[in-house]
């Protein structure tokens, strides 16, 4: 990749297009990610050599060879320990994370968990199929109980994972889906990933065309989104379908029906800078077939300090107390010498 400094401005998808082949399977939904991806980089105003894309194993994570950036394709699920020393080393880069529900979620859930809970500046895209795609169709941590795969033959056993639960009791400061069928969706949510300052955890629903064809269907279809997606908007009720809405009877959301001329206002309005994690909780828990399920930002917290930050603090305050004495520091009143 060159290191060219680009004005700001100048760049274009093009830009972002290697000459690699793109090799995922025909249909495969990574296609409408990585083209969603290298429309958003352009548009963020950050010159092109301080990009860095970091992935782990799986077909999501051959994302590094088809983006003109700098980039790590590392081992399985330890993408989130690589992006924490990069920027960690160089807090001014914009890293992005692509990692998949197996790779994300199963050998690598305890390096996702710590990347969130540390809140550093990275965007993390996880990619969500329900199924191990690159491995030929295993079942994953988010497929749902009875799934039978190759490896679950009369029927996984398994309580899912749900992605956004995971990321909200890992006590990230940003939270959203979007899906693979909305390029529009997809670009403002990495937009505002981008410009949130802390760990943005971004869940794309992503066909897997051979393995798990379809999965998302019921909520994204064409025939039934309208009915069964519900689209966040900051500031306003929680509304999707034509006339229906979502409010709480008690601790627990409830469909509403509302006729011409009905008032709005017990539904549920949408603050995703809410602190109160419950809120947040109650949209992670909306899904087919009970609710319609939400896409958008569901939590956006401001104001936490980053890891990085806090880490060159502490590094700059060190030093202010003077130079050390690496030999007295291996040898001196802590060490003990054994007979």
């Amino acid at each position: 990749m060159s290191t060219t400094n680009t004005e700001e401005g100048s760049l274009t998808k093009k830009d972002f297009v290697t000459e690699n082949d793109v090799r995922w399977c025909p249909g495969c939904g990574d296609y409408a990610i990585l083209n969603a991806v290298q429309r958003t980089l352009p548009e963020l105003g950050v010159p092109k050599e301080k990009f860095v894309v970091v992935s782990g194993i799986g077909c999501s994570s051959r994302f590094p060879y088809y983006m003109n950036t700098y980039g790590f394709h590392t081992i399985h699920g330890r993408a989130p320990t690589v992006a924490t020393g990069v920027k960690s080393a160089n807090p001014d880069l914009s890293v992005w994370m692509v990692t998949g529900d197996g790779d994300g979620l199963s050998i690598g859930g305890n390096h996702l968990m710590h990347l969130l809970r540390r809140n550093l500046d990275i965007n993390v895209l996880l990619f969500n199929n329900r199924i191990y795609g690159l491995t030929k169709g295993q079942y994953s941590p988010t497929s749902e109980v009875g799934k039978k795969t190759k490896s679950t033959p009369v029927g996984s056993l398994d309580y899912p994972i749900n992605p956004l639960l995971f990321a909200l009791g890992s006590e990230a400061t940003f939270i959203a889906r979007t899906s693979d069928t909305d390029q529009k969706h997809m670009v403002e949510t990495f937009k505002a990933a981008q410009a949130h300052k802390g760990t943005s955890f971004i869940e794309i629903f992503q066909n897997c065309v051979i393995f798990n064809n379809n999965a998302f269907d019921t909520v994204t279809g064409r025939e039934v989104r309208s009915e069964q997606a519900l689209m966040l908007e900051e500031g306003k009720p929680l509304r999707f379908g034509e006339d229906k809405g979502i409010r709480l009877n008690g601790f627990d959301p409830e469909i509403v029906e509302l006729k011409d001329g009905d008032d709005e206002s017990d539904l549920l309005v949408h603050h995703s800078k809410t602190n109160n994690p419950a809120y947040a909780s109650i949209l992670a828990q909306m899904a087919y077939p009970a609710f319609p399920t939400p896409f958008g930002i569901l939590r956006q917290i401001e104001g936490r300090e980053t890891y990085e930050d806090a880490l060159h603090s502490q590094i700059k305050a060190s030093q202010a107390k003077g130079e050390g004495n690496l030999q007295e520091l291996l040898t001196g009143k802590n060490s003990w010498v054994v007979e």
